[in-house]
Order: structure tokens, then sequence, then C-alpha cells
């Protein structure tokens, strides 16, 4: 909406997201983003844009967490730390395909037990990549960042809009 696009579709695609044994964190996210890119069907001048967004504390990557549990812990070993957020995303037309990633250096405050308990108890973690969601009630634990706001949300804007201008997007609306 921010770029002025409107879906025709959303459409999650069904992959495995399990990193690779060893695979650092960029490769991971560049690999699975292709691999969303790869299992959307769709008309041969559709636009089909995928995103994914990985958080890593170094070489580590803190995915989507399982359980409550998962993201305690995930948020525990993030809090009084920097790590990097980066998002990859991938567009898809007429047999072309086209990618970019940002990487965001994100500092995540160190979380009081009561912080913690009523972000895990609020569900706002569920689904997100290293447990935490900047846009929500998590963005009160992230007194610093450098990078891109929206791609640590999860979809970059000025990388998204690069791409849709590419694949010629715009020009099919005279914008």
């Amino acid at each position: 909406m921010q770029l002025g696009v409107i879906p025709d579709a959303v459409i999650a695609a069904d992959i495995d997201e399990t990193a690779l044994p060893g695979e650092l964190p960029r490769a991971y996210c560049a690999r699975v983003t292709r691999a969303k890119l790869d299992a959307i069907a769709a008309g041969a001048d559709d636009i089909v844009l995928c995103a994914d967004t990985t958080v890593a504390l170094g070489r580590r990557i803190l995915g989507k967490p399982r359980d409550a549990g998962e993201a305690a812990e995930f948020l525990l070993k993030l809090a009084g730390r920097r790590h990097s957020v980066i998002t990859c995303v991938a567009l898809r037309r007429a047999g072309r395909h086209w990618t970019r990633t940002q990487v965001s250096a994100v500092k995540m405050k160190r979380l009081s037990d009561d912080e913690l308990n009523g972000y895990l108890a609020s569900g706002e973690w569920q689904g997100k990549a290293g447990g935490y969601a900047i846009q929500g009630r998590a963005g009160a634990f992230i007194p610093w960042m450098t990078g891109s706001f929206t791609g640590v949300m999860g979809l970059p804007a000025a990388e998204t809009m690069t791409l849709l201008r590419t694949a010629g997007y715009f020009q099919d609306r005279n914008a």
C-alpha cells in the first residue's frame, strides 16, 4: 500500500524454510526467497513478488520460533545486542527474475522480565523471524537501527519499488 500497489492475490508459498547445515544467513535468505518465487504458479506476464526476512546473530539464523519458549530464547539472545536483519526480495515476470537484498543493523535493549513476559503473552512473536515484529510492540525494544525500517518489517519499500520499475509495472499503468 505504501508504494501505491494493491496485489491481485496474496498466495503463501508452500516451501521448506529449514536452513541447510552450515548455511550463512544472507545465502539462506536468498535461497528461501528464490524457492518461494519458483513455487508460485502464474501467467507469463504476471508479476510475482516474494520476500523473506532473516534475523541473524552473527552467523546464527534466528528463524520463526516454534513456540513461546523458543521465542523467549531468541529474544534473550538478542536483548542488549546488535544483530542483522536481512530481507531479500525477488520478482518474476515474463520468464525473467530480479532480486535485491537489504541488510539492516538493529540493536535491541535489555529486556526486563515483565517486558519479555508481556511480549510473549501478546502472541505477536508468532510467525516472526527472530521472534519479534518491529512494527508492533517490539518497536519499543529497539533504541537504535541503521538500514531500512520497512526492510526489518519484511518488505523493503525502496528495493521493492526498484524491482517493480525494472519489471515495467509502473509503465503498464502510466504512473
